[in-house]
């Protein structure tokens, strides 16, 4: 099996336990994340709107809004890293590729502390996204410019003892959970 079918199987079992996670979820789900922020209080931060199953990071980052700038990636293009948006709590909102909500006034930056959405992960901090390698690119384009802190953000049935990997996959500096928080740092 190839390193893209193996990419496939995990992704369809990965997205199986994220179902039932979701399903089961309690509220607070994101406290964990609060309190990992607050260690980076004031830089520029990036999360995500959730789609489908993902754990919702909205809490989070409406707390953190208060306190500074915090965005919403944007896909630009097929190939191509993200780019950031603000994003406020109650900013009008427009719909963006693969059905995301990004902001529809789109003041742009780079983050310094990214909550990365994944599909699975390991406790060696390595992710299985949607695909796109749209993270990657970022990670790989915003380290090179400087200190970068990437938070995986999942349940933690989500978590994989191994998954295929390539040489352009960017590791995660902490992966959080509803259960756990795991630094790899």
């Amino acid at each position: 099996m190839n390193v893209d079918e193996a990419k496939k199987q995990v992704r369809k079992e990965a997205f199986a336990a994220r179902k039932k996670a979701f399903d089961a979820r309690s509220s607070g789900s994101a406290d964990r994340l609060r309190r990992v922020l607050d260690a980076h209080r004031g830089a520029p931060l990036a999360g995500y709107m959730p789609i489908h199953s993902e754990i919702d990071p909205l809490p989070a980052m409406a707390e953190a809004a208060e306190l500074g700038v915090v965005g919403v990636p944007i896909i630009k293009g097929k190939g191509q890293p993200l780019a950031f948006a603000r994003w406020t709590p109650g900013c009008a909102m427009e719909t963006g590729a693969f059905g995301a909500l990004i902001p529809a006034q789109q003041d742009r930056f780079d983050p310094q502390v990214l909550i990365v959405p994944l599909v699975a992960f390991t406790r060696a901090g390595y992710r299985l996204g949607y695909g796109g390698g749209f993270y990657d690119r970022t990670l790989a384009r915003l380290r090179a410019k400087g200190p970068v802190t990437a938070i995986g953000f999942a349940f933690a049935a989500q978590e994989r003892d191994s998954l295929p990997l390539v040489a352009t996959d960017e590791p995660l500096d902490m992966i959080v959970t509803e259960a756990e928080v795991i630094s790899l740092a």
